[in-house]
């Protein structure tokens, strides 16, 4: 059993790895450092270098191999080492005839609950969303609260704005629905603060990433000075950051993206670390179906998970040259059920003038109104 060939391919505005066995199993993995996929797709011809003539099977092995075969790190080599990694699984799975969730260590739950990634400026619009998701079956939902134009707030509007948000939908969908606040990183610590506590009688399930991810102890000092739950972890990509920001006492819930924390390898070490700190999993996942059933799989396996992300987009025609085997019975997904990822690649001229998938050119960060940088997502 040997590798016969290794794609590095950019579609959609999103970066893949395509691996083929010499006896004809096709892997497919993608990456999550969604701002960079061309730096992303200059590391693969390295990886292949590697890879071509080794059998597929020994993932630890390469996994260990790719990361540390220059003495470089990052985000960039950590979204191709994982979009490499789940390729490995993906061929693994077809070669026992399994599922991944299988190779995993089997099924701890039958279907895997998500939270809807939810849009809305206003109060109005939230309302209606909420409403909407909730009749459709999600019991969880996420939003951004925070007003258009923050960064030039007072301290006291920008707190008041917030909490109206979040009251609006927390008086829609009552105590049914968990609501989830993704601040974006937008805040400083001096500001979170005072936004986190205004929205705590809403019993939020967490406040996701409050402040930038520059310090592993900021985003720790914020999470043990609030009784709020917070989340971090979707830009952190090793078993030692997730390590730190828990020994620290930060983040109750860890949010690893499998498609950047190294692949399904990796990312369920981070979330065998979290268990051991009683900290539950809340895989991170917005980038289309190919990391949306690799975290399926992860989601399906391990004790500590509670909600995957979920993005609509999943369901358009942006992902056209993709099929698959997901399934989604209103707010879950069931864990497929076929060898493999359960995804497969079936058209690459499906390209076109989409966009970056992190939806804003990457020079086109938001600015307050004296010239100065707003905290970018």
């Amino acid at each position: 059993m040997r590798i016969a060939e290794v794609e590095s391919l950019l579609l959609r505005g999103a970066h893949f790895v395509r691996i083929t066995t010499e006896q004809g199993q096709v892997g497919l993995g993608q990456s999550a450092c969604w701002a960079y996929p061309e730096a992303v797709d200059a590391i693969i011809p390295s990886f292949r270098a590697y890879l071509v003539g080794k059998d597929p099977r020994q993932i630890e092995r390469h996994w260990q191999h790719l990361y540390r075969m220059g003495p470089f790190r990052g985000s960039v080599l950590s979204g191709a080492v994982s979009a490499t990694d789940i390729a490995l699984w993906d061929i693994k799975g077809q070669i026992l005839q399994a599922p991944i969730w299988e190779l995993l260590g089997g099924k701890y739950r039958d279907r895997v609950r998500l939270h809807l990634l939810m849009g809305g400026a206003t109060p109005e619009e939230l309302r209606a969303n909420a409403r909407a998701a909730a009749d459709e079956g999600f019991t969880a939902i996420k939003f951004d609260p925070v007003p258009d134009r923050f960064g030039d707030m007072t301290q006291d509007a920008l707190v008041v704005g917030v909490a109206e948000r979040v009251a609006a939908v927390r008086e829609t969908v009552k105590s049914d629905v968990d609501i989830i606040l993704e601040l974006h990183r937008k805040l400083t610590p001096l500001q979170a603060l005072p936004v986190i506590e205004a929205v705590a009688q809403f019993h939020p399930l967490f406040v996701e990433d409050p402040v930038q991810i520059d310090s592993i102890m900021s985003q720790a000092d914020i999470a043990r000075r609030l009784s709020t739950p917070i989340a971090n972890g979707e830009r952190l990509h090793t078993i030692w950051e997730f390590r730190e920001l828990l020994v620290y006492g930060g983040s109750q819930y860890v949010r690893p993206d499998v498609g950047l924390a190294g692949g399904l390898t990796h990312t369920r070490k981070i979330a065998a670390i979290a268990e051991s700190f009683h900290s539950a999993v809340v895989t991170h996942n917005f980038l289309g179906p190919v990391l949306t059933a690799a975290a399926v799989h992860l989601d399906t396996a391990i004790p500590n998970f509670v909600v995957q992300e979920y993005a609509r987009t999943d369901e358009t025609d942006r992902w056209s040259g993709f099929e698959g085997v997901l399934q989604r019975q209103g707010g879950y997904l069931l864990p497929p059920e076929v060898p493999g990822l359960g995804i497969r690649l079936v058209d690459t001229t499906v390209d076109g003038p989409l966009g970056p998938l992190g939806d804003r050119p990457l020079h086109d960060i938001p600015l307050r109104e004296d010239g100065s940088i707003v905290y970018a997502v």
